[in-house]
């Protein structure tokens, strides 16, 4: 594992929404799905070899750049866990559908690349048909009772246990499933596989249960883990499952979502991992190093305005060093008295032994039993809904105050990779400050004393 150079520049923080907007208009032949056709290198500037997407993955780092780090990650800071959840559940999947040796795996042929283009091709003809139909209907009942206006009026009903009448909705197709409230899984996916046009499929095939329980939970419309799907693409996966339960079906998904974690998330939580302090203590030695800088600069002033020798004004650039270095490295989300020690604040769900992350380094007592059952493991592939707001610990972390945020729980960061690049990224601001505290001490120095006083 090589030194970061001194160049070494962390990883650009990638914006969800315009990655997902860059890659709906990207060609599919042009996407970095890990292919030799992207041209692209596979591991975004400013991540090591060292903690790549894959050797997270594989489980080759060491906290706090673990697998359940990322898990977290997503959970806590990005708030899109199910990406992440649904792709760890399709490695298993694939995995145990190519181990099965029973005969009925024959049921679930492949689903090609020409069926998907097929089936993608039918899907945008229908919404263009459909598209077209919509202006003509209108344009038939204009001017009478069965018009449709902006607003439907609803009728005043002042009975208090009557039921409301429903929103009306202009724009179906955008929504053409609504999460079921049927409990059963089977039933919602069959709704699932009627709105889609699709053929219902074969009840026997093998895996259709599960099949059925990742429609329901990933898939349609108000799932739990709902992944963020276009219309287009919800309308071809749930076709594909329809017709077969081969892992091939949900090609376009995971392509789409290893894409999002590889090129989206991964990068992120890098550079959120190179953070060894938590907000309140950033800000700390942000104003801790602005405080220093301008109290040097006000002595060098007055000592310039006075009588005393030029060599005293060259001992206030040892202010200007300590101010400048614990600024930049807090601009980069740094504390320099944190990195002395290699140590990096406990997160918040860490502190308090949050369920989601049971191999916290150090926990609070008193709240494992509170948390039983608040939320299931963050692991699991078929859990509830990644909403952490009812869990005890985001109550208690609020309560605590702000100097004790400051100065919260440390722990060891245990991931030599991420050590060497908080190294570089310390000596990168020890040598801005030694520069930019050169040229005010040569500035200050060189200006004749006032003799003032």
């Amino acid at each position: 594992m090589g030194f970061p150079s001194l160049k070494y520049r962390r990883p650009e923080y990638v914006d969800k929404e315009q990655f997902r907007c860059d890659s709906s208009s990207t060609p599919e032949d042009e996407k970095p799905d890990g292919s030799v056709k992207s041209g692209r290198s596979e591991t975004p500037y400013g991540i090591p070899d060292a903690l790549t997407f894959d050797r997270i993955m594989s489980g080759g780092t060491c906290p706090p750049c673990t697998i359940r780090d990322f898990m977290n990650y997503l959970i806590y800071i990005e708030h899109a866990a199910e990406n992440l959840q649904f792709f760890l559940w399709y490695c298993d999947y694939v995995k145990r559908f190519n181990e099965a040796n029973t005969s009925d795996t024959q049921l679930s042929p492949e689903w090609t690349q020409a069926m998907e283009d097929e089936a993608t091709a039918k899907i945008q003809k229908d919404a263009a048909e459909k598209t077209k139909r919509l202006p003509r209907a209108a344009a038939i009942f204009q001017g009478t009772d069965f018009e449709k206006g902006p607003l439907d009026v609803a009728v005043m009903n002042n009975d208090p246990f009557s039921t409301p009448p429903g929103t009306p909705r202009d724009k179906e197709a955008s929504s053409f499933l609504s999460g079921s409230r049927i409990t059963s899984y089977g039933a919602q996916a069959h709704d699932a596989f009627s709105a889609a046009g699709a053929t219902q499929p074969f009840t026997i095939q093998p895996f259709r249960a599960e099949i059925n329980r990742v429609i329901s939970t990933y898939i349609i419309d108000g799932s739990p883990r709902q992944l963020n799907l276009s219309d287009r693409e919800q309308r071809g996966v749930i076709q594909a499952l329809a017709y077969t339960t081969h892992p091939s079906a949900l090609r376009s998904v995971v392509r789409s979502v290893k894409n999002m974690l590889r090129r989206q998330a991964h990068p992120n939580f890098i550079r959120w991992s190179i953070c060894n302090g938590n907000p309140a203590r950033a800000s700390f030695a942000k104003a801790l190093g602005i405080g220093l800088i301008v109290c040097a600069t006000i002595g060098a002033f007055l000592l310039t305005l006075s009588s005393a020798a030029r060599g005293w004004r060259a001992l206030f650039a040892i202010g200007w060093v300590v101010g400048i270095s614990t600024l930049i490295a807090a601009y980069k989300g740094m504390c320099v008295v944190l990195h002395g020690l290699h140590h990096r604040h406990v997160r918040p769900w860490e502190l308090f032994d949050s369920p989601s992350s049971s191999s916290s380094p150090v926990a609070e007592p008193g709240l494992e039993e509170q948390e039983k059952g608040v939320k299931g493991d963050s692991f699991d592939s078929f859990g509830s809904s990644n909403s952490y707001e009812d869990e005890p610990w985001v109550v208690r972390y609020k309560r605590r105050g702000i100097v004790r945020k400051i100065f919260d729980r440390e722990v060891w960061i245990q991931e030599p990779a991420l050590r060497q690049i908080q190294d570089v990224i310390f000596v990168q601001s020890m040598l801005a400050a030694l520069l930019g505290a050169g040229v005010l001490t040569a500035v200050f120095v060189a200006v004749p004393a006032g003799n003032f006083f």
